[in-house]
C-alpha cells in the first residue's frame, strides 16, 4: 500500500476526527455550466491530466474534498453536482443516467477537456458507466465505487435485497411524508450502509440534510431511483455494442459490496482491476478516506 500523500495527510491533521471539511482549497474555482437542459454546479482545480469525481445519493460533490485536494497536485480535478442535487439546478426530468451522462459531456465541452479519467461512487457509478459507454474515447480510465449498475450482471438479484427498498420508494405521497423530515430519511442510509455509523459525522449529516431539504432536491433524489428501469434498458443496449475497453477499477467497501463490485463490472468491461476499502461500509470517503485516496491514486498513476 502506498504511503499517505502529503496533501491528504495535511488535510487529515487539519480536520477534527468528528468533522469533515466541505471547503475546497482556494485554488478551486466554482462555476455553473448550463448544458443539456440543466445547470450543473462544478468545482475545478489543479493542472495536469483531467479526472472527474462523480458523487452519488445522500451526498454531493462536497464528499470529494480530501481526494480532490490530493489529486489536484498533479491533475486537473473536475467535481460536478449531479442534476437535481447539491447546487445544480432541479429540472423536472432527465434523471435517467443516459441523459445525465450528457450533462457530464456538456461540462467537459464547456471546460474544453477532450478526455478525462472518471472516479464515481453510488449513483455516480451509473452515470459514469453511461458516459463511458456513449463516449468511450473521452474516458482514459474509469473507477466505480460500491454500487451496482442497472441491468448489468446480477442486477435482478441485487434488487431482491430488502435493504434496497428505497429503490421503489417515491412519488408525491412519499415526498409529502419526507418533507421537513429529510434528516430522518437520510440518517437511515448513513446508518444502515456504514460499517461504523459514527464515522459519518454529525456535521456531515447536518450539511447534506440541509442541501437535500432545498426545494426540489428530494423530488430529484427520488427521480434518480425511479429511472432505474429505464437505465437498465439503456445499459443493456450499451452492452449489446460490446464491453468497455478502457481500464476499469471496481472498488467495494469491505463491509459493503467488497469484491462483488469487480464481479459486476466484469460483465460490462474487459479490463477490470479489483480493490477493497478496508474497514469501510458504503460511505468510503467518510469511513476510510486515506485508503480510498491511495487506491484511486495508484490506479490513476
Amino acid at each position: 500500500m502506498r504511503l499517505i500523500s502529503v496533501a491528504l495527510l495535511a488535510w487529515l491533521m487539519a480536520v477534527p476526527a468528528d468533522a469533515q471539511n466541505f471547503d475546497y482549497p482556494a485554488e478551486f474555482k466554482t462555476q455553473d455550466i448550463a448544458t443539456n437542459g440543466a445547470t450543473i454546479h462544478v468545482r475545478v482545480g489543479g493542472a495536469g491530466p483531467a479526472v472527474m469525481l462523480v458523487h452519488g445519493y445522500g451526498e454531493t460533490g462536497d464528499m470529494w474534498v480530501p481526494m480532490a485536494e490530493d489529486l489536484a497536485r498533479d491533475h486537473l480535478v473536475i467535481v460536478p453536482d449531479l442534476r437535481g442535487l447539491g447546487l445544480s439546478s432541479k429540472p423536472p426530468g432527465g434523471f435517467d443516467k443516459k441523459t445525465q451522462a450528457g450533462d457530464l459531456a456538456g461540462v467537459l465541452d464547456a471546460l474544453k477537456v477532450d478526455q478525462t479519467a472518471i472516479v464515481a461512487h453510488d449513483i455516480g457509478n451509473m452515470v459514469a458507466y453511461a458516459f463511458a459507454a456513449q463516449y468511450p474515447d473521452r474516458v482514459s480510465k474509469l473507477a466505480v465505487i460500491d454500487a451496482p449498475i442497472p441491468g448489468i450482471g446480477p442486477w435482478e438479484e441485487v434488487l431482491k435485497n430488502p435493504l434496497l427498498w428505497h429503490f421503489r420508494f417515491g412519488g408525491p405521497d412519499m415526498e409529502r411524508l419526507v418533507a421537513g423530515r429529510e434528516r430522518i430519511y437520510l440518517d437511515r442510509f448513513w446508518n444502515e450502509f456504514s460499517a461504523t455509523p459514527a464515522r459519518f459525522s454529525e456535521p456531515a449529516r447536518e450539511h447534506y440534510a440541509a442541501l437535500y431539504a432545498m426545494p426540489g432536491a428530494m423530488h430529484s433524489g427520488f427521480a434518480q431511483f425511479a429511472a432505474f428501469d429505464q437505465d437498465a434498458i439503456d445499459n443493456q443496449a450499451f452492452l449489446a455494442n460490446g464491453k468497455l475497453k478502457m481500464p476499469v477499477l471496481a472498488v467495494g467497501g469491505e463491509k459493503s459490496f467488497g469484491p462483488m463490485m469487480a464481479t459486476v463490472m466484469r460483465f460490462a468491461a474487459e479490463d477490470v482491476q479489483e480493490a477493497v476499502v478496508p474497514g469501510s461500509g458504503h460511505w468510503i470517503m467518510e469511513e476510510n478516506p486515506e485508503a480510498t485516496d491511495q487506491i484511486v491514486r495508484s490506479f490513476l498513476q
